[in-house]
């Protein structure tokens, strides 16, 4: 089973949703807006990603943070909470890809990314 995790009205999801739809790959939706930022998941995303590539630097999130609250982002336990209280800060689509030990994790949309995840 692939989730999708993200916000629906953002552009690489909506990317993302329609290249899975349009390669007849189900999947499910988690909406951090709707459903919020599953902590337990968020933490294995940090365990197997780092911290790093999950903040979006380049987004109007972070781009709307004071700089007290840029610079507090130092490590994962940092980045963690900031998250959590921002969820729109997280770089999106987080896909699961499988299921629990075979899974696989992927940030951002690209077509080669998608691609090569059946290959």
């Amino acid at each position: 089973m692939i989730t999708l995790h993200g916000i629906p009205n953002c552009t690489t999801v909506k990317k993302a949703r329609a290249w899975l739809e349009e390669h007849g790959r189900p999947y499910a939706f988690h909406d951090f807006k709707k459903q919020g930022v599953p902590e337990a998941a968020l933490d294995q995303w940090i365990a197997t990603l780092g911290w790093e590539p999950l903040v979006n630097r380049s987004g109007t999130t972070w781009r709307g943070l004071d700089d007290a609250a840029k610079a507090a982002v130092t490590d994962a336990a940092s980045a963690r909470a900031l998250m959590l209280a921002h969820p729109s800060v997280i770089k999106r689509p987080i896909v699961q890809w499988g299921q629990a030990a075979r899974q696989r994790l992927t940030v951002g949309y690209s077509d080669t990314l998608f691609s090569s995840q059946f290959d």
